[in-house]
């Protein structure tokens, strides 16, 4: 089974915003192994950053999550044509999986690389990363877990950059709390937020070493775009202190 089937997922609970933990369910459960490492790659696009990974780390499970159709079954085809078993497709919307679907400290890492950047300004809340996003990333990453970004797209990643610098200083985290956890797609309950004082911390990106000189994910969009510079990358390290 590389294709997470639809019975996997039963239907969220009406009264799912009175009860969130109502709709979890544990993704390592789709795994053959699930004792093992997960980590979740958010678009998937060709396949081609899981494929290598599943291939290079048999011992870590792959979750990619694609919203597109033709993208999933695409991915979908060329894992299941390489006899790969410790990588799953689901064809959904991640963030809301996230939010509603995800148990705590699920994820040892999550991939986020090339994300569609919603260049027009009423476009810009339907961009990956948002508050309410960081919020639920750093509860489904394990202790220590990492959130890793890459993109190409310098308005993008200068949205990204404002949201980072809020969830990895702890004066700015603080007073964006006091002032009521603004997010452009609307509050953040605070409920919901870490209660650290500081969620994350700002790392380098290291590029996949197996790839050589000059690559940082080799995803297919990478190898097709980013060539004459570098694209903008960093890790986010969960904090449980």
């Amino acid at each position: 089974m590389i294709a997470v089937p639809r019975e996997a997922i039963p239907p969220l609970p009406d009264d799912i915003s009175a009860r969130p933990e109502a709709g979890r369910l544990d993704p390592r459960g789709w795994f053959a192994e699930p004792a093992r490492p997960l980590e979740l790659e958010i678009g998937c696009g060709k396949g081609t950053f899981i494929l290598g990974e599943a291939r290079a780390r048999p011992d870590t499970n792959f979750l990619g999550i694609e919203w597109e159709g033709e993208y999933f079954a695409y991915t979908a085809d060329r894992l299941r044509r390489a006899g790969v078993r410790n990588a799953r497709m689901l064809l959904a919307d991640a963030t809301e999986f996230l939010r509603w679907r995800v148990p705590n400290g699920t994820f040892s890492v999550i991939h986020l690389y090339f994300s569609d950047p919603w260049p027009k300004a009423r476009h810009h809340k339907n961009r990956v990363i948002q508050h309410r996003f960081l919020a639920e990333a750093w509860r489904t990453l394990t202790p220590g877990g990492e959130l890793r970004v890459v993109t190409d797209h310098d308005e993008l990643w200068a949205w990204d950059e404002e949201r980072f610098a809020v969830w990895t200083d702890a004066d700015r985290y603080a007073a964006w709390r006091a002032a009521g956890s603004p997010d452009h797609v609307g509050r953040v309950p605070n409920e919901v937020l870490p209660g650290v004082a500081c969620p994350f911390e700002r790392h380098a990106f290291a590029a996949i070493e197996r790839l050589g000189e000059g690559a940082v994910v080799g995803t297919n969009y990478e190898r097709k775009k980013c060539l004459e510079r570098p694209p903008h990358a960093c890790t986010l390290r969960k904090v449980t202190r």
